[in-house]
């Protein structure tokens, strides 16, 4: 079996970008991705989302991406698949890996009956694939429908219906955006959402990303950009605003019943919908072989947390981990990645090979 001097697992935003620093260094590499084609966790994403609403998010690196009204689970497919063509990425697909272990000093990647042996490697799995969901007592016996972000249809599918919203982040603010000009809404968060009323400059964005490097800088789970960038509310919004779905927030219910929820204090809401937009969780169970997190139950990374490369083993490197989980910092990831397995080959008297 050949040995790769570099594997990239995942091909959205961060491990394209990724790829494209690795061919760049030329450093000889695949890219797997667990998708039956481009486009990652954006084509998955619900109809209604457009590019305009994304703002230019999903960049890669030299390409600008659509800007148009199209809808962004198609525009950003396309956008990837074009990417991939033109810089004649590795990608191959569909690889779903289960798990990475150490042997001999080598990382063997295992996918079904797959197999692959590389030096170093750039986990660029994300969020999506591990959607977070709370648990209630009485949840199993609520007869309506519950939902995850990662379900979500689009509004038409909700109109009605009365629907609570359980989250406090910008997904649960999009959602009653969408929902409460149309049908019932009620929204529920675990606490007081905070409101962000000036200007979202770059900046502000860079402090954010700051918060969560510290965080894994220490080797704590990372929390998401947004939770600490605060709730900005769109003019897609102002309609919702008015009509006071922002305004009727309650806490966390204590229970849930057959038809509705129940707080502590007795009172009880009669809903038809609950959407869990509660967020993800880090899609890294594949690297539980290789032991990177730390006592604090996170995997501490390099530069104090503004670099991609696991302390533990500097032959890994994360990317859409911790502060590059947000489109903010994906692609200055992806070229700390690559830069990363550039110093892992070297400091392992490794010689590079061409791609």
């Amino acid at each position: 079996m050949s040995i790769l001097d570099s594997l990239v697992i995942g091909a959205g935003q961060a491990g394209l970008s990724a790829s494209f620093h690795l061919s760049r260094l030329g450093i000889s590499h695949v890219v797997l991705d667990a998708d039956e084609q481009p486009g990652g966790a954006w084509q998955h994403r619900w109809d209604a989302l457009t590019m305009r609403d994304v703002h230019g998010v999903a960049e890669l690196p030299g390409t600008p991406p659509p800007r148009d009204g199209a809808r962004a689970n198609e525009a950003v497919p396309a956008y990837f698949a074009d990417y991939e063509k033109k810089h004649a990425l590795p990608v191959v697909r569909p690889v779903h890996v289960d798990r990475v272990e150490d042997q001999d000093g080598l990382l063997v990647v295992r996918a079904g009956e797959g197999e692959w042996m590389t030096r170093t490697l750039v986990n660029a799995t994300g969020t999506w694939s591990h959607p977070f969901l709370p648990h209630f007592p009485g949840m199993e016996t609520f007869v309506g429908e519950q939902l995850h972000t990662v379900d979500y249809p689009g509004p038409e599918h909700f109109v009605g219906k009365r629907v609570l919203v359980v989250g406090g982040g910008a997904s649960a603010v999009q959602f009653l955006g969408a929902l409460a000009p149309i049908t019932d809404t009620l929204w529920v968060t675990r606490r007081e959402p905070v409101w962000r009323n000036d200007d979202f400059t770059p900046e502000a964005g860079a402090a954010a990303v700051a918060l969560v490097e510290q965080r894994v800088a220490a080797g704590l789970p990372p929390e998401s950009v947004v939770s600490v960038t605060g709730l900005m509310l769109r003019p897609q919004e102002r309609e919702a605003e008015r009509l006071g779905a922002y305004a009727d927030r309650r806490p966390l219910f204590e229970r849930i019943e057959p038809d509705g929820v129940r707080w502590a204090d007795g009172s009880f809401e009669q809903v038809d919908v609950i959407l869990w937009a509660t967020g993800f969780r880090p899609a890294i169970g594949h690297l539980a072989p290789l032991h990177l997190r730390s006592a604090a139950g996170g995997i501490q990374l390099d530069r104090n947390g503004r670099g991609t490369t696991a302390v533990v083993d500097p032959r890994v490197q994360l990317v859409g981990y911790g502060p590059s989980a947000s489109t903010i910092g994906a692609n200055r990831a992806g070229r700390s990645a690559a830069k990363g397995v550039q110093r892992a080959l070297q400091s392992a008297d490794v010689r590079v090979t061409s791609g």
